[in-house]
């Protein structure tokens, strides 16, 4: 069975360029759309479509209102975010409302279908263009300031540090990488990523892949847990996971 899709944007040019974008893929089904806020929510709890992709600045109720109903009505469909919106303060907050994708407009056609995929899996995405400016800059703007805003899942205070082989594995979560796929770049078996997996969980207090991306965003987050051993998301070790679809 292939995944399904419902897409929610504004114009009609925009949804139908991400119709014939995601036409390429065999395994990918669109099963409706909308053009604003409450016709993308009651339809997406009638049709229950695998994956929303959802515009942050929809008519009549945004997408952020969009995604708490959908929470309040736990809805089991998984929301990516595909908007020009790329303050930092609405990446990291939508992260912690529960959505699992988060692109830019204007990313490239394969990088969509690659997100769909990962997400599908169950993985969480974030676009590259997102991905290199949180790696590139030391900090977040006082008025952006990423670690404020999700202190409530990532706490500062940590009773251990993550060993530079489990960063190693944060890093390929944040590119979105599935366990085989990590397994293959550090050779090492999948029983062992899963080992390393359990134990960052456990020392950052988190429950979840998506958790756990949400702290490897924040500011030198690396460099506090390995004394800058480990740039995040910058080893170019990483640079093309392989999406597995």
């Amino acid at each position: 069975m292939g995944t399904r899709v419902f897409i929610a944007d504004g114009p009609a040019l925009m949804r139908q360029g991400i119709k014939q974008i995601l036409s390429w893929a065999k395994d990918i089904e669109v099963v409706g759309e909308a053009d604003n806020g409450e016709a993308t929510w009651t339809k997406t709890l009638r049709l229950s479509p695998d994956i929303l992709l959802l515009d942050m600045n929809m008519p009549g109720m945004t997408g952020i209102e969009v995604v708490r109903k959908l929470n309040a009505a736990h809805s089991r469909t998984q929301v990516i975010m595909l908007t020009i919106n790329d303050c930092d303060y609405y990446v990291v907050e939508m992260f912690k409302e529960g959505v699992k994708g988060y692109l830019l407009k204007g990313l490239d056609p394969q990088e969509l279908l690659t997100a769909i995929h990962c997400v599908a899996a169950g993985r969480p995405y974030m676009c590259q263009d997102l991905q290199d400016r949180f790696a590139c800059r030391g900090q977040v703007p006082a008025q952006e300031d990423l670690g404020q805003v999700a202190r409530e899942i990532c706490r500062e205070e940590r009773d251990e540090r993550l060993t530079v082989r489990e960063m190693e594995v944060l890093h390929c979560i944040a590119k979105g990488m599935s366990n085989k796929a990590m397994a293959a770049a550090l050779f090492v078996s999948d029983a062992t990523v899963r080992n390393h997996l359990t134990s960052i969980y456990r020392k950052l207090n988190v429950a979840d892949r998506t958790q756990a991306l949400i702290y490897a965003l924040r500011p030198r987050m690396i460099a506090e847990g390995a004394g800058g051993d480990f740039p995040l998301l910058m080893d170019e070790a990483f640079a093309e996971p392989v999406p597995e679809f």
